[in-house]
């Protein structure tokens, strides 16, 4: 960020708190804060003490959605954390110049992120995938970036498409390993098959069946406005037509025979989840398949997931094929136009491809709570797809925080 970005912050921040001291009441607050440049993860949840009570230099962001009783699903509060607002303010104006980019969308641009630095650097960037040589973009880029800090990669070559299958980028020679070992067995994996139904619940991470593929049950997620619960997987583990509503779900279990879980009640392919409404005896669960299991109380903002970027925090991920892999966090708010004919928003990037294989679609990574009991977690959001174009390795699919948004499911 650059220093007049800075000192335009910081500056804000202090007068904003000057008229609070003086009085204020919360719709003045809120448009104050909308106005002065902190409407996101602030203005629409916080009030007029959280403003106060942080120091000079820093604001209160909302990092989490958090079950008040870990059994009530609909108890859900919010979670702050204190940051510098420099560093705030860096974020974003990177979430802001990303958006810009999506919109404009243009020719060669593959997708972008952002990239939150650590709360000592109080930077962000703004990574951009384009399929084009960077010349030929230089002056739109730099007639929008203002200051803010690009990393351009141009993913293709002049040779097109043809190279995607490679292995993209190895940090070490243990990651090099895992990739070779990984890339040999994908046609040997044995999916997770549950041994049997615990207490009538089925937990997340297991192998799930379409009528047409093999997917990845995710935790149960919850609609707050019909106060349902729903299993959910992949929305592409359907492809026998356009429109997989009714079709039906089973779980395999070992030494018997598949049991129903239920059928599709909406589908969504753009953000790639599925929601299957329960039709038998057995009902979505909270719980994570791992040994103890993991119980989700929750899950991360949009700031909750750029704060543990900054903290240089591990996402973990439990798939149905290469069962429980960690991973750092790469870029968050992504842009995903790699495929299909439309873009994906509100993507994560995490870890590298070898976390991810066919039939991990659904799955969901989280992280531990940090404030909850030791089996407690908090989801970040769904894995739907790993790279296989040359020079990148993540998984990526789609936050939590978006399903929040646009539906109003939450886990």
């Amino acid at each position: 960020m650059s220093d007049e970005t800075i000192e335009r912050s910081t500056r804000r921040l202090a007068t904003i708190r000057d008229r609070l001291d003086s009085g204020m009441d919360r719709r003045e607050f809120v448009r104050t804060l909308v106005t002065g440049g902190y409407a996101v993860g602030m203005a629409q949840f916080l009030g007029v003490e959280d403003f106060l009570r942080a120091d000079d230099g820093d604001v209160p962001i909302v990092t989490a959605l958090v079950r008040d009783d870990p059994n009530d699903p609909w108890s859900l509060t919010e979670r702050t954390r204190y940051v510098p607002a420099d560093w705030y303010a860096a974020v974003e104006s990177a979430i802001e110049l990303n958006e810009r980019l999506a919109r404009l969308a243009f020719t060669g641009y593959l997708g972008s992120a952002v990239v939150p630095g650590s709360y000592q650097s109080e930077t962000a960037t703004v990574s951009v995938g384009i399929s084009r040589d960077w010349d030929s973009v230089r002056d739109l880029l730099d007639q929008l970036v203002a200051g803010i800090p690009v990393d351009i990669e141009a993913l293709f070559d002049n040779d097109g498409i043809d190279d995607l299958e490679d292995v993209g980028d190895i940090e070490d020679a243990e990651d090099l390993e895992s990739v070779e070992n990984i890339e040999a067995g994908r046609d040997s994996f044995e999916p997770r098959i549950l041994e049997h139904v615990h207490n009538g619940y089925a937990p997340s991470g297991v192998a799930c069946e379409t009528p047409t593929s093999l997917a990845t049950l995710g935790p149960a997620l919850y609609n707050p406005d019909t106060e349902q619960s729903f299993f959910v997987t992949a929305e592409h583990a359907f492809n026998s037509g356009p429109d997989p509503v009714g079709e039906p779900v089973s779980l395999p279990i070992q030494d018997s025979d598949h049991v129903p879980l239920g059928t599709v009640a909406s589908a969504h392919p753009v953000e790639d989840f599925a929601t299957i409404e329960p039709t038998g005896d057995i009902e979505p669960s909270s719980l994570i398949d791992t040994q103890p299991s993991l119980r989700v109380r929750g899950q991360y903002t949009k700031f909750g997931l750029a704060d543990l970027m900054a903290r240089d925090e591990r996402l973990e991920k439990v798939g149905a094929m290469t069962g429980h892999t960690t991973g750092a966090i790469q870029g968050i708010d992504a842009v995903t136009c790699f495929t299909d004919d439309f873009c994906r928003y509100g993507q994560i990037r995490w870890g590298g491809e070898m976390d991810l294989t066919d039939g991990d679609s659904g799955s969901v990574s989280f992280h531990a709570d940090p404030e909850g009991d030791d089996d407690d977690v908090l989801i970040a959001g769904f894995n739907n797809a790993r790279t296989w174009w040359p020079g990148q390795s993540y998984v990526w699919g789609v936050g939590a925080y978006r399903l929040t948004e646009r539906y109003g499911f939450h886990f």
